[in-house]
């Protein structure tokens, strides 16, 4: 019964840790929100100020977890060059020793003036405020969790069965660093289990040489969560967290021969047996830093290795046959199924951006370059394919069709283009900077994009059935789009005149998104434009007599 409780109090003790920790993260983003993430992308121009950089952004969110995630999504989006997001986690890394370094001063006395403190922030109307006083609550259930973590392994300290464990593991350091890498993982902090190794080595009852060991076993163990979160990442996104978690490895493994004489001088008058567990995890990130920082060229060369970029996959179901020139009518079936083919690809990326701008999920934008990069390669093969059609035995209506096919092509791969260069970075842009359309605004473009998507699915029944009546429907709705666009524009215009701080964050980026689905929706309604001049139903202007 005894042993149950003991468990229970240092569980609750590390969950309360773990919540502290999600507190200050959460309050610090709410408080700087865009400043943060927008100085994290413009803080790495250089090696030292990407250093800087890292380090400040991990003691805001006490998190080097959170700072890689942040700063694996700016390399996905071209927003940090990769060798300076490596030097970034090394100062992440540095910032994480530091808070346990401070951490373990011995401030408990300071938690409930802190919980009060950011209660009565939490009071105030204004969003920093209540974010930095969620903020301090953090820390202050931080160092309460301190408290509770020395009391709670005061009883473990005692027990015969922590010594022969600890015993075991004294001939094991192999096993011991393992451990205490299982535990990072599972609590997916290093800090958390620095902070646990600190309370449990306070009685002296744990030899240096294996504090050690077990810190080094946290390092490790901390930059393993975030090679699982970028799992599905890009490529570019993956490199910057297995990086991290080489250079960990790498230290660990050339740190952990030299435990024992490391011990003898963290021993000496200078150091503290009781903050011997903080030191060593500071003392080594320092260390990774100085070896690691020059190395960076060759970091990038290893991590381009281990994960190379994917090459382009030949697209499987081509429907463009070279046996098929000589018979232009199977020729041309087939370079049409081909460029139906385009537009499903384009429907495909317009849909990822859509659902990126609504959930402010980057992932979902991680594959449009890809599928740009196809429609780019499809779309040249087409042409060249109609190319070589047998020309002199082309009749005219023929000959109109394969012009046709080659216009489609490249409208759908102007559109490409635009989703590509234009959507996908303003997107990824809201996000990184933590940006929110105000609801009726964000209400506005879901609409376009959702009419957009319709308008497509048309254009392509219309180039397939050459369906009139549903030519001139999809002509008529590209002017309903454009009456929306200025609707939108002048809806969110007034928005602005009255104030809306989220409008005046969003200007931009709104009005750059209702120009590319105006020209998006323009190019796919070129489509209907042969069918209808064809029927004598398209001016050939717009302009009055």
């Amino acid at each position: 019964m005894e042993s149950a409780i003991v468990s229970i109090n240092l569980f609750g003790a590390v969950a309360l840790l773990l919540f502290g920790l999600r507190q200050i993260k959460e309050g610090m983003t709410r408080a700087l929100g865009p400043r943060l993430r927008s100085g994290l992308a413009a803080g790495t121009r250089s090696g030292p100020r990407s250093l800087v950089a890292g380090f400040l952004a991990t003691i805001a969110l006490q998190s080097s977890t959170a700072t890689a995630l942040m700063v694996a999504s700016f390399v996905e989006r071209d927003m940090i060059v990769p060798a300076m997001a490596q030097i970034v986690m090394l100062g992440a890394n540095v910032g994480t020793a530091i808070t346990a370094w401070i951490v373990a001063f011995g401030l408990g006395w300071l938690s409930p003036l802190l919980i009060l403190g950011g209660v009565v922030l939490l009071r105030t109307a204004s969003t920093a405020k209540q974010g930095a006083g969620t903020a301090l609550v953090g820390v202050g259930l931080m160092l309460l969790s301190l408290h509770l973590l020395s009391a709670a392994t005061d009883p473990i300290r005692q027990s015969p069965a922590l010594n022969l464990f600890i015993t075991m593991l004294g001939d094991a350091w192999p096993v011991a660093l393992l451990f205490s890498a299982g535990l990072a993982v599972l609590a997916s902090s290093s800090l958390a289990v620095v902070v646990l190794i600190l309370s449990l080595a306070a009685s002296g009852g744990i030899d240096s040489s294996l504090v050690i060991v077990l810190v080094l076993g946290a390092n490790l163990g901390g930059a393993v969560p975030p090679v699982l979160a970028t799992m599905k990442a890009s490529i570019a996104a993956r490199r910057v967290t297995l990086g991290n978690l080489i250079i960990r490895a790498v230290g660990c493994a050339l740190a952990m021969p030299l435990a024992g004489s490391a011990a003898q001088v963290l021993e000496l008058p200078y150091f503290s047996h009781q903050q011997l567990a903080v030191d060593a995890h500071l003392l080594f990130n320092i260390a990774v830093v100085l070896i690691a920082w020059p190395l960076a060229p060759l970091l990038l060369k290893l991590t381009a290795a281990i994960l190379p970029d994917l090459k382009p996959q030949a697209d499987q179901h081509s429907f463009l046959d070279i046996h098929d020139l000589d018979q232009p009518v199977a020729a041309l079936v087939g370079a049409s199924r081909e460029v139906m083919l385009v537009g499903d690809l384009i429907e495909s990326m317009l849909r990822q951006a859509s659902d990126a701008m609504r959930g402010n999920d980057v992932s979902q934008l991680s594959n449009i370059s890809a599928l740009e990069g196809r429609v780019d390669r499809i779309q040249h093969e087409i042409k060249v394919f109609v190319s070589k059609i047998g020309q002199q035995d082309l009749s005219e209506q023929d000959y109109r069709r394969s012009m046709d096919i080659v216009e489609y092509a490249i409208n759908l791969e102007h559109i490409g283009d635009i989703i590509e260069k234009g959507i996908r970075p303003e997107i990824a842009k809201k996000v990184a900077l933590g940006l929110e359309f105000s609801k009726d605004g964000q209400d506005e473009l879901q609409r376009l994009f959702a009419i957009t998507l319709e308008n497509l699915r048309m254009a392509q029944s219309v180039f397939s059935t050459k369906n009139c009546e549903l030519a001139r429907r999809l002509v008529e709705v590209k002017e309903d789009v454009r009456r929306l666009e200025k609707q939108s524009a002048a809806r969110h215009l007034q928005r602005l005149r009255d104030g809306r701080s989220d409008s005046i964050q969003t200007s931009s980026l709104h009005l750059d998104l209702l120009r590319d689905l105006k020209r998006i929706n323009a190019h796919i309604a070129s489509v209907a434009h042969p069918i209808l001049s064809d029927s004598g139903l398209l001016n050939d202007s717009r302009i009055r007599s």
